[in-house]
């Protein structure tokens, strides 16, 4: 269970290896879809892959109640969270669990990502920095298990399956959104949007772990700093070039 490393887009975390990385000298780089679109979030961070050992340790504690591995877990989230602490404020920040419909919560007895958020917290190096609330995010409707479902269903089931209990709590404050995976984006998308829309000037996204493409060959396309759309090919802009071959 290692860390992720390099390699990875600036904003989302997706690996770029399987896509053209479009950057220019000047700006970090990113993943096809950052380019097109500007997440809700301003950057989401993972410790580590979800696969192999990562992966079976999650489904521990989600699956099977083994509460202790929230202590593993919450040490790898307090890593994910140390890449994003040169850029948090230093004023108190709200870190908000990704919630569990009431439903859901009776019979897990617990919220996951908020034993993991509570774990990782203990192990801050700035005492006071991030501050539990829990019950500002709730979830309104039970929605469907995204396991097998394309990107696109994803995003349709968690749309307004989210609301904001206390606005209060995050108006005029930056977030830090915590949850066990991070697969497509859509439900970490999801509430922060709803979120900035009660107010949060920024959310920020810190997962234990993230479901990455596989690895491929690895092709970066550098742009003078000057360029415009106009005069890069087409194929390029859209991102959706099949993969290189025999380059």
């Amino acid at each position: 269970m290692r860390p992720i490393g390099a390699g990875v887009c600036s904003i989302c975390g997706e690996r770029l290896f399987s896509s053209y990385a479009l950057s220019s000298p000047d700006t970090e780089p990113r993943c096809g879809l950052c380019r097109r679109i500007d997440p809700a979030f301003a950057r989401a961070v993972a410790y580590g892959s979800y696969e192999a050992g990562l992966r079976e340790l999650i489904h521990l504690l989600k699956y099977a109640g083994v509460r202790p591995a929230a202590n593993v877990l919450g040490r790898m989230l307090a890593e994910a969270i140390a890449e994003l602490e040169p850029e948090l404020p230093a004023d108190p920040i709200a870190v908000v669990p990704v919630p569990l419909h009431r439903t859901k919560l009776r019979q897990r007895e617990f919220n996951h990502a908020e034993l993991i958020a509570r774990a990782a917290m203990k192990l801050s190096p700035v005492p006071g920095l991030l501050r539990l609330d829990a019950g500002v995010l709730e979830r309104k409707r039970e929605t469907l298990s995204q396991t097998g479902l394309t990107s696109h269903q994803r995003r349709e089931n968690v749309r307004g399956a989210f609301g904001v209990a206390r606005p209060e709590a995050v108006k005029g404050r930056e977030v830090l959104l915590v949850d066990d995976v991070y697969t497509t984006g859509a439900t970490v998308s999801e509430c922060a949007r709803v979120l900035r829309r009660a107010g949060a000037n920024k959310v920020w996204v810190a997962t234990v772990a993230r479901t990455l493409k596989a690895s491929d060959q690895h092709v970066e396309i550098q742009l003078p700093a000057d360029a415009v759309d106009s005069e890069i090919p087409s194929g390029v802009q859209d991102i959706r070039v099949a993969r290189a071959v025999g380059i």
